[in-house]
């Protein structure tokens, strides 16, 4: 049965790897990298997101995450403003160039699923979701 988990897991990861290399493909055209691509999704969703937030819902260090900001604010896609709450603080806030670029990029995401998936019968697709829930944390 080891052998059997191994593969599947094996055969997940290249599954992954397959989404994560067509995705970098699907950015091409906006000259973005997947973690600028996360983080202005991530800025597009609130009213203003500090640094340490950004740094947190990406999973990256907060240097790593001031790096990110610092490429999509020279883009004209993010602008910091001082944190209302806290004048000491700073947020990023989407320019609407910004908000543009990230409907542009949720709509080349779903397409590029929809392609992957499409592969799949409709109750395939459907057992798949079944089966990747419940092997989520």
């Amino acid at each position: 049965m080891a052998d059997d988990g191994t593969a599947l897991g094996d055969l997940l990861m290249r599954v992954a790897r397959t989404q994560r290399r067509r995705w970098r493909e699907a950015l091409a055209p906006w000259d973005l990298s997947p973690h600028q691509a996360r983080a202005l999704r991530v800025v597009c969703a609130g009213d203003g997101v500090r640094l340490s937030d950004l740094a947190e819902a990406l999973r990256i260090a907060p240097r790593s995450a001031t790096e990110v900001a610092d490429g999509l604010q020279e883009r004209g896609l993010v602008e910091r403003a001082a944190d209302p709450a806290d004048r000491r603080a700073v947020v990023l806030r989407p320019t609407e160039a910004g908000r543009r670029i990230q409907r542009e990029l949720a709509d080349a995401r779903t397409a590029d699923s929809t392609e992957l998936f499409d592969r799949l019968a409709p109750a395939d697709r459907a057992e798949l979701e079944r089966i990747l829930r419940l092997l989520t944390d």
